[in-house]
C-alpha cells in the first residue's frame, strides 16, 4: 500500500491576502510617515528662534516694546537668512508697535511660518504663537 504524503505550505489565495494586507498598511503608513518627517524638520526652525527670542526677551526687560523690534537695536540679534536645509529665514520686526519674530521653514520643512509675539507679565515674558504651522500641527 502506498502512503500519501500531505503537502505543507500556503495556497495562492492565502499569499494574495497577505500581500493585499501589506499594501493597505503601506498606503496608510506612508502619508503618516511623511507628515512626521515634515514636523521633525520644522522642529529645526522652532529651535533656531531661540537666540532671537532670548535677545528680544532681554531687551523687553527694559519695558519699551518699540525698542526691541529692530535687529541690532538694544542687543536684538540680526535677522537670519537661509541656513541649513530647513530654515528659510528668521526676521524680527515691529508689528503694530510690538516686536514680532517670524520664522519660515523651507519646502523640505513644509514651508510653514512660525510667528512669536511677546507679552510682558510681572513674572517675565510669555510668547504667543501663531502662523501656518499651527493649522498643520508642526508647532
Amino acid at each position: 500500500m502506498k502512503k500519501r504524503k500531505n503537502q505543507a505550505g500556503f495556497t495562492l489565495i492565502e499569499l494574495m491576502i497577505v500581500i493585499a494586507i501589506i499594501g493597505i498598511l503601506a498606503a496608510v503608513a506612508m502619508p503618516m510617515y511623511q507628515n512626521y518627517t515634515t514636523r521633525a524638520q520644522f522642529a529645526d526652525v522652532i529651535n533656531a528662534t531661540g537666540p532671537t527670542k532670548l535677545s528680544v526677551g532681554i531687551c523687553l526687560q527694559g519695558g519699551v516694546l518699540a525698542n526691541c523690534g529692530t535687529p541690532g537695536n538694544n542687543g536684538v540679534v540680526a535677522d537670519v537668512g537661509a541656513t541649513g536645509a530647513n530654515i528659510a529665514s528668521i526676521t524680527t520686526a515691529l508689528v503694530l508697535g510690538v516686536p514680532t519674530i517670524t520664522a519660515t521653514g523651507t519646502a523640505a520643512a513644509g514651508g510653514f511660518t512660525y510667528i512669536l509675539t511677546p507679552t510682558i507679565n510681572p513674572g517675565g515674558v510669555t510668547w504667543g504663537v501663531t502662523g501656518t504651522c499651527l493649522a498643520n500641527g508642526a508647532c
